[in-house]
């Protein structure tokens, strides 16, 4: 019940918005705060609803998590391609230069030592969180299609893309454009709307990026390379995974509501299949078993601590 409360309040709440911006009554400092409010509410449908349901464990019947994880779909991007890039890929090769999509978002910001250094790194510290604030609207926009017409995600190639999934991809793609571009503008004028469309993507790029970043691009994680040649990596599926990822603010009931559970990202790479309501108490298990095992437990007590951290390997990563 305390996985299905999340979106008895997150969906109406974000269509109550929603409804109100395009017809009620406001001053704009107000139309500013509820747009912002909007896209927190819908970034924290993808921590929450989407995010479970595309991994099958929001539900155990799979017609549920099927329309569940369409919620990707209603908030721009495309559920098929997302389960490829995350689920197989990402899970998969976790922090592996030359195979995680996640690391090769663009030649602006380096991540890993392994990627090529660029004189403009040096202060991708700073600009990085302009490419936080637009990285929502260049994944729907941008990347999505790269991946769609080249029928490949970074070096993966996807094998099977069944004519389903064509029609629901541009099927949902012109929903969008219906929905947040073409009614907004008709009902609020194209300036509020535009305002008020790019505070929302910017208050979703920044906490979708924070919350991912801090789970693998930070001081304690680890990082692997591969080539065009295939390598052998020395340690096993669950070490890699205990190696290449980090919870941060555990004890902050406030932030694991809101994130969905991602911020104990150790625990959801050990068992992705499991709802994130049970990782907290999962948490104390894994670390048991680390200590006994002697590997790391990557952890940051907060979440001030965990950016400082990404933030200051950011920085580390921009010298030559």
């Amino acid at each position: 019940m305390k996985l299905y409360m999340k979106a008895i309040i997150l969906i109406p709440l974000s269509l109550g918005l929603y409804l109100f911006l395009l017809w009620g009554s406001y001053h704009w400092i107000t139309g500013v705060l509820l747009s912002a409010l909007l896209g927190l509410a819908l970034v924290c449908i993808a921590f929450n609803i989407m995010h479970d349901a595309c991994h099958g464990s929001y539900s155990s019947k799979k017609w549920v998590n099927e329309f569940m994880g369409l919620s990707m779909n209603a908030l721009g991007s495309n559920a098929f391609i997302w389960k490829i890039k995350h689920n197989v890929i990402h899970h998969t090769y976790t922090n592996i230069d030359g195979i995680d999509d996640d690391l090769a978002n663009s030649v602006l910001i380096r991540m890993c030592n392994t990627q090529k250094w660029k004189p403009m790194h040096r202060f991708q510290f700073i600009y990085m969180y302009l490419l936080y604030a637009i990285s929502t609207l260049a994944w729907m926009w941008g990347t999505d299609f790269v991946k769609y017409f080249s029928k490949k995600i970074y070096r993966t190639p996807i094998n099977k893309f069944p004519l389903q999934q064509h029609v629901i991809f541009w099927t949902s793609k012109l929903l969008y454009l219906f929905f947040y571009v073409a009614i907004p503008v008709y009902f609020i004028g194209w300036q509020p709307w535009l305002t008020g469309f790019l505070i929302i993507h910017v208050v979703m790029g920044v906490a979708l990026s924070f919350v991912f970043q801090l789970a693998h691009v930070v001081e304690k994680t680890a990082f692997e390379y591969v080539a065009e040649k295939p390598k052998i990596i020395a340690s096993e599926w669950a070490v890699h995974e205990i190696k290449t990822t980090s919870d941060f603010a555990p004890d902050n009931k406030v932030i694991s509501w809101l994130v969905g559970g991602l911020n104990f990202q150790i625990e959801h790479h050990l068992f992705p299949q499991i709802s994130h309501i049970h990782y907290p108490a999962l948490s104390k298990i894994v670390r048991q078993q680390c200590e006994l095992f002697g590997l790391p437990y990557n952890y940051y007590p907060t979440m001030r601590q965990a950016i400082c951290s990404h933030v200051r390997l950011m920085k580390q990563l921009g010298r030559p």
